[in-house]
């Protein structure tokens, strides 16, 4: 369970650790409310095959938060949903910061997840950034 001082203090994490990558570096997916884990899969691959490309798992906010949360198995829906507010902070200061390119590996993004309603605006918010997957992101689907 997530008792209000863990909430405070993941939250804390979230708006103050590093979440800086280079330029054409940042590498984002999306598997919530998706059948497969099939984006995650893809993103660590490529990751393993780039490794110059930065996840926001791989920050110093994101591997503070993964080691405070651990696996999110066992948590309700109501820490769940903790949890997703939380990292919900740190990919919109993780994308604010970025430039450049983004390798995006959301095939099927559900309106609900975290890169449909927190990444993707904040995306298209940053002036910095000029493509996903190499195309203009004003132009980029969710089948690329």
């Amino acid at each position: 369970m997530i008792d209000n001082y863990l909430y405070e203090k993941a939250v804390n994490i979230a708006e103050t650790f590093d979440v800086a990558s280079a330029r054409d570096c940042v590498v984002v997916y999306s598997i919530s409310f998706l059948p497969t884990k099939g984006n995650k899969d893809a993103a660590f691959a490529y990751i393993k095959n780039n490794p110059s490309s930065i996840m926001i798992d791989q920050t110093p906010c994101g591997k503070a938060l993964n080691e405070l949360f651990g696996n999110d198995a066992d948590f309700d829906d109501e820490d769940k949903q903790k949890v997703a507010k939380v990292w919900a902070i740190a990919s919109k200061r993780f994308i604010a910061q970025a430039s450049g390119n983004i390798t995006a590996f959301v095939k099927n993004a559900d309106a609900r997840s975290v890169f449909r309603s927190v990444e993707l605006p904040a995306i298209l918010k940053n002036d910095r950034i000029k493509t996903i997957n190499g195309v203009d992101k004003n132009q980029f689907t969710f089948s690329d």
